[in-house]
This record gives structure tokens, C-alpha cells and sequence, in this order.
């Protein structure tokens, strides 16, 4: 968004430095200037924001159509940093060895602490973010994606605007037989922040997983799926106006176009029942 100049330019230090072949990188400027870059990254600044996932899909899109002239593409928020030289050599070693793995979500740990938040632990057995895994969704600002996976499934779902749309992708990457993996070891700092700390977090969030159950899940699961969210927000007790806002976003869900709908195979429901998070929570 233009805001964080120095937090950029170290992220984007902490890129030059990894270990073998060099990176190449774009900046996209979601509705805003970009900020001074070193030499050699291209930049791309857009005239109004697309939101988190429309401007990630013009990055993929800087790489060729669906991000066909590179084989991985890493995706990084722009106040993360790479906490080790060697997250890119990790990143080519995990796609080489297994060809059927889709995307890799990156461990996000505090600088000052090294604290990984349970929300940034993409399981919902999270005691413990030091255990890799394989997973079933993916962390949007510290990630690696086989770009065989975007050419396949499309990209990102650029009308979510903000929130889910990893686990859109996510389904759709899976549905087509890939794997995702969460790796402890490959480490981007990033300070901790509370996701609410975003205006338009409530309303986004019940709009988005409406959206994403009407797009991807089995006609049955849908009611499920949604009515255990709705309880689990329930649980948590939010605020007047947050809930609100929830119901606002729940409400739009359902009125409004949410893309095309693919619902998933039932053999991809087990699937991700096998991994520990059945498509109803």
C-alpha cells in the first residue's frame, strides 16, 4: 500500500540475500506509488487498490500468463522479512523432491519475540508451530506456490477482496489432487497484529466464507459448514458492532454473486478429513 517504505526495502534486502540463484521480484503498488526499490526489481503500481488478492494475481501475472515463465512464485507481505538465508533453497529442495506438492505456507514468527501466533499455524491442532505438516489452506503473506498449480486452477479470487481467499485456492489446489505443506523451517518474520485491526475485517470475513462455501463445497456441507462458523462466532462473543457488521457480511453472502461455483469431489472432502480438518469448520 505504499505506507511502509523501510519495512519493504528490508524485506527486500532479506531477499537479495538468500542463498542460490537470485530471486526475481516484482512490486506491486495496490493503488498507490511504490516506494524507492534497488536496482533490478520491477515494479508495477496500479491505479486503484484490487484488494489482496487482485493485486497478488497482476504479480502472478508480471511472471508471464498465470506466472508461466518461473516455476515457483513466493509471495510476501511487504512488512515480513526472511528470517534465513536459505528459505529459497528449502523452497526448490520441498518442490523437487515431491512433484504433487502445490503450495508450501511459510512459519510467521515475531521478530522480537519469535512467537508464532495460533491463527498463523494453518491447522486446527496449532499447540505446536514447530511441527511441520501437511495442511489443508495456507498463509497469503508467507508462501510458495508451484506456478503448475495456478495454470491448472486459476488464481487467486480477486471479487474476495480481503479474507479466505487462500482456502479458495486452497480447496481448488487440492480438488485437483495437489498437496500443501506448513513448514516450521522456512521462517518470515512479521510483527505481531490482531486481523481486526482492519476496518472492513468483520464484514469481509462472514461475506468471504459465505463465498466460499457457495463456490466450493458439496450442496449438503454448505449449511453445515456455515452454520458452525456461525456459532463458532457466537462463542467468541464479539462486540455489538463487530457482530453487526458479521451479520451485515453473512447477510451479503448470500445476496450477492460469489464467482463460479465448482463444489468439490467428495473424495477431496475425505481428503481433507484425513488431514484433519473436514470442510465443515
Amino acid at each position: 500500500m505504499g505506507n511502509r517504505p523501510e519495512e519493504l526495502r528490508a524485506l527486500l534486502d532479506s531477499v537479495a540475500e538468500q542463498d542460490g540463484d537470485p530471486i526475481e521480484v516484482v512490486v506491486v503498488g495496490n493503488g498507490s506509488p511504490v516506494p524507492d526499490v534497488p536496482e533490478g526489481v520491477r515494479t508495477v503500481e496500479l491505479p486503484e487498490n484490487l484488494g489482496i488478492p487482485g493485486g497478488r494475481n497482476v504479480g502472478i501475472e508480471a511472471f508471464g500468463p498465470g506466472g508461466q515463465d518461473v516455476d515457483i512464485l513466493l509471495f510476501l507481505d511487504d512488512d515480513g522479512l526472511l528470517a534465513r538465508h536459505d528459505t529459497a533453497e528449502l523452497c526448490r529442495e520441498a518442490f523437487a523432491a515431491d512433484p504433487q506438492l502445490g503450495i508450501i505456507s511459510f512459519r510467521i514468527a515475531d521478530p522480537e519475540t519469535g512467537e508464532t501466533q495460533r491463527r498463523h499455524v494453518p491447522r486446527l491442532r496449532a499447540a505446536d508451530p514447530m511441527r511441520s505438516s501437511r495442511v489443508t489452506t495456507f498463509l497469503g503473506g508467507a508462501n510458495a506456490v508451484r506456478t503448475k498449480v495456478l495454470g491448472e486452477v486459476g488464481g487467486l479470487p480477486a471479487e474476495f477482496f480481503y479474507a479466505h481467499e487462500e482456502t479458495d485456492l486452497a480447496w481448488r489446489a487440492l480438488d485437483a489432487g495437489w498437496l500443501i505443506d506448513y513448514r516450521s523451517d522456512m521462517v518470515l518474520f512479521h510483527p505481531t497484529t490482531a486481523p481486526s485491526r482492519h476496518a472492513v475485517y468483520h464484514r469481509m470475513v462472514a461475506r468471504n466464507r459465505v463465498w466460499l462455501a457457495r463456490r466450493n463445497l458439496p450442496a449438503p456441507l454448505v449449511p453445515v459448514y456455515l452454520g458452525v462458523w456461525l456459532l463458532l462466532t457466537l462463542a467468541r462473543r464479539p462486540s455489538r458492532p463487530a457482530l453487526a457488521a458479521w451479520f451485515g457480511g453473512f447477510k451479503e453472502g448470500w445476496t450477492t454473486p460469489c464467482g463460479p461455483r465448482r463444489p468439490m469431489r467428495w473424495h477431496t472432502v475425505w481428503r481433507l478429513t484425513r488431514l484433519g480438518r473436514p470442510p465443515v469448520i
